[in-house]
């Protein structure tokens, strides 16, 4: 039986990528896309029966809400929610303005809160579905330069395990994927940089010479990996996409066991 999904942020990247993957074995998508022109070529390839085109700008919520009505009324019901749509943003916490702040948590957490909680009714009723949360390596570790980024993606982790939590009775499952570097546009033209503060130029350097060799995956391949997940009878509630957040996260979280373990005497004295 096939599929029905519910993707944000399909014009391009990542998005697109999860789309054609589903629709390639047959499975039928609602893509939304700022942009709903940028989904022809996903109609005109798979048709009108599997797609669903939607216009959805998901910092605004009570559009989310009508969007996942009417992917409901079409289909008749969602089986994968994928929260994608979200942006970069660049800049040094000294940089970056309140607005790009606001803007960047609009886009990435409360779009992402909007969707899932319109979905959750409807999932609910049917006693099953999926929600994927796409979040990154910066969800779990942080770098210079994206600390902005960063806590929109520490955020919607936390909820989302938050979420897991309180809809697993209710045969819901949540997986927040992490992915490393995917060769998409998420660091170009989709992406906002706050105007540099030259006190910062070194740091800048450094973040240079640190990442001007990282390594970039295939977005089909993420694709592919993502339908291992929903397929699952039991899929994890975290799993990194891509070997580089791997190679990552491992002595990450070492390192923050040996600081807890290091410093237990001070958690001590805390309790009294």
């Amino acid at each position: 039986m096939s599929k029905i999904w519910f993707i944000t942020g399909t014009s391009r990247g990542l998005g697109r990528a999860f789309a054609q993957s589903a629709l390639e074995r047959g499975d039928k998508v609602a893509a939304t896309a700022r942009n709903v022109s940028a989904l022809d070529g996903l109609v005109a390839k798979y048709g009108e029966d599997a797609v669903l085109p939607l216009a959805l700008d998901v910092t605004d919520k009570s559009a989310v809400a009508a969007a996942v009505t009417a992917a409901h009324a079409k289909f008749g019901r969602l089986d994968v929610v994928v929260n994608n749509a979200g942006y970069g943003m660049f800049g040094m916490i000294e940089e970056v303005t309140e607005q790009q702040l606001r803007d960047q948590m609009e886009t990435n957490l409360f779009g992402a809160f909007w969707v899932t909680q319109a979905a959750l009714p409807i999932l609910r009723a049917q006693g099953s579905g999926n929600i994927v949360q796409i979040s990154s390596v910066g969800g779990v570790a942080a770098f210079p330069s994206l600390g902005a980024y960063h806590a929109s993606k520490w955020a919607l982790e936390g909820f989302s395990e938050a979420l897991s939590q309180e809809v697993a009775g209710a045969g819901i499952k949540v997986t927040i994927v992490e992915p490393g570097g995917f060769s998409t546009d998420w660091g170009g033209s989709s992406s906002v940089t706050a105007a540099p503060n030259p006190a910062y130029d070194q740091v800048r350097e450094d973040i240079t010479a640190r990442f001007g060799d990282a390594r970039y995956s295939d977005p089909a391949a993420a694709g592919a990996a993502l339908l291992e997940i929903v397929d699952a009878e039991n899929p994890p509630l975290r799993v990194l996409f891509g070997t580089e957040p791997i190679e990552i996260v491992e002595p990450l979280y070492a390192q923050r066991l040996q600081t807890w373990a290091d410093w237990q005497y001070v958690s001590r004295i805390a309790q009294g």
